[in-house]
């Protein structure tokens, strides 16, 4: 019984290697949009996936970078690719960097850059997207760098432009669940009581943040 247990284990395929990340198969995987399919991977998939990235064309990046937010490994070379379409013209690549970088690092420069695409970009939707990326995606940072962003996001609230102050808003209203009552569209002086209060606000959190 033994041996013939043994012969027959001989003929039985083996799918190890069919199952290695190899750039073939994550290929597959990101022209289906089955990013689930790379989680078992886990780290082994960054190699290949930034060696794709790093040289491919738009469309490559873009499939790559949506596979690295599902990842949601730090990695600091896919910080350093992704921060260099931070500012691409391409609008569909412009997001999903946006997105992934937060997913892939903990890092002042990804916080600093996305607050100012929020507050300086000329296209509104990378400024609304940037917005997104500071309120839900920073998943690695440490308390320091949180700070940071909380800081850039208060001083975002006294923006000349609209859309700045409602989004901003927004980033603390999902990030700390409080609003001090401040009104993105209230005439000047209100505006500037109702930052007053946030300032107020940031400034005790620091002095916590500073006492830990």
């Amino acid at each position: 019984m033994r041996k013939l247990a043994f012969l027959l284990s001989l003929s039985l395929p083996t799918f190890a290697n069919a199952e290695s990340p190899t750039t073939e198969r994550i290929t597959t995987i990101l022209n289906s949009q089955r990013y689930e399919e790379l989680k078992p991977f886990g780290a082994d998939a960054l190699n290949p996936l930034l060696s794709m990235y790093e040289g491919g064309d738009i469309r490559t990046r873009t499939q790559v970078a949506s596979a690295l937010y599902y990842l949601s490994l730090k990695s600091e070379r896919a910080r350093d690719l992704l921060y260099k379409d931070l500012h691409t013209p391409d609008e569909n690549l412009r997001l999903q960097v946006q997105w992934a970088l937060g997913r892939v690092s903990s890092d002042e420069s990804v916080v600093k850059g996305l607050l100012d695409n929020m507050r300086n970009d000329p296209n509104p939707l990378f400024r609304d997207k940037a917005a997104c990326a500071l309120a839900s995606d920073q998943i690695h940072l440490t308390e320091p760098q949180r700070l940071l962003m909380l800081e850039g996001v208060v001083e975002a609230l006294g923006d000349e432009k609209d859309d700045v102050r409602r989004i901003a808003l927004q980033i603390l209203t999902i990030q700390t669940g409080q609003s001090k009552g401040f009104s993105p569209d209230a005439a000047p002086t209100e505006r500037d009581a109702g930052l007053g209060r946030w300032r107020a606000w940031i400034a005790e959190y620091r002095a916590h943040a500073g006492a830990q």
